[in-house]
């Protein structure tokens, strides 16, 4: 660990926090409390509450004083940059990518920014108001309609070339949604672990397998996808995932570790390959896709949190 002498023994697992994706994040911080326990350390779960404040949560933090922050947050808050800059003022060594990477890629189109000027194929997209969007096509369909800002599939809609108009948004989607024109294809992800010269780097690639959209249920609830690992992919679009993830991973800033989605049209051969968005915090519940992937590559969900854990500082 950087900038200290002995290993840390004390982490505090954060996790649920005021999200939309608090329930995905509890998950996730539960069962990487409970692998770190079996690793042998000390380890406090720490929730800031649905309606907690950064106040309350530097106060849990003094009390517990951990040697390491494991950031299982998933979503705003949590993902976005704002707690790593609180974990910075704090200087308390913390787990996955640091301010700026964080902040680049929970923006959607920031990132794709960032992928374009590195080489890395994207959709196109727009940012457009929300209510341009429910009156009329801002793009031609078929598309898909996000926020900028969120993950996990949270309030996404598929608008199909048949659909009878623009799409009704919810009124709880932002102001500004993100519309992108709709990859057909494969989903195929590729998680990387570090990128320096003694660590892991890309892992492999996963196809997941499922009867209709990708979303939330898909995603999270038992048996919503398939995961084939390593993925039945020609080896010209296995190799290009795992230096597309790992150029990624290196172009926003990553630390730690993380997931880079992507569609793959096979009907294009190498072409119809493009990145979808990088994940800083891939999600570590029991149907979570880095963990298989550290597994496939001979490596426990023990170990993947310790790694992780070992890896963790302040300045990231």
């Amino acid at each position: 660990m950087a900038g200290q002498s002995s290993l840390p023994s004390r982490v505090v697992v954060l996790m649920g926090g005021p999200s939309a994706e608090r329930e995905v994040s509890l998950s996730t911080g539960q069962g990487c409390a409970e692998a770190l326990r079996g690793e042998g350390f000390d380890v406090i779960e720490l929730d800031p509450g649905a309606f907690g404040s950064g106040e309350d949560l530097c106060a849990s933090l003094r009390a517990a004083k951990p040697d390491v922050v494991f950031n299982a947050l998933h979503g705003r808050w949590g993902e976005d940059g704002s707690v790593q800059g609180l974990l910075e003022w704090m200087r308390l060594p913390y787990t996955h990518s640091g301010v700026l990477a964080s902040a680049l890629a929970m923006d959607k189109t920031r990132a794709k920014d960032v992928y374009r000027r590195h080489g890395l194929p994207v959709a196109n997209s727009v940012i457009a108001p929300r209510d341009r969007v429910r009156t009329e096509h801002v793009m031609d369909a078929p598309y898909v309609v996000k926020p900028n800002n969120e993950g996990s599939s949270v309030g996404v809609y598929l608008v199909h070339e048949a659909a009878n108009g623009p799409p009704q948004l919810d009124d709880q989607m932002p102001e500004e949604v993100l519309v992108e024109q709709f990859a057909p294809g494969r989903e195929l992800t590729c998680s990387v672990l570090g990128d320096g010269p003694n660590d892991p780097g890309a892992l492999t690639v996963t196809d997941i397998i499922t009867d209709g959209w990708y979303d939330y249920d898909a995603k999270y609830k038992p048996g919503g996808s398939r995961h084939e690992v390593p993925a039945n992919v020609p080896s010209q679009i296995f190799d290009a995932c795992m230096d597309m993830a790992a150029r990624a991973h290196t172009a926003l800033g990553c630390r730690g570790v993380s997931r880079t989605d992507f569609r793959w049209d096979e009907t294009k051969g190498l072409d119809g390959l493009i990145v979808l968005e990088t994940n800083t915090q891939p999600g570590m519940t029991p149907t979570s896709l880095t963990p298989e992937q550290a597994e496939a590559k001979g490596m426990s969900f023990g170990a993947l949190c310790r790694w992780l854990v070992e890896d963790a500082s302040c300045d990231r």
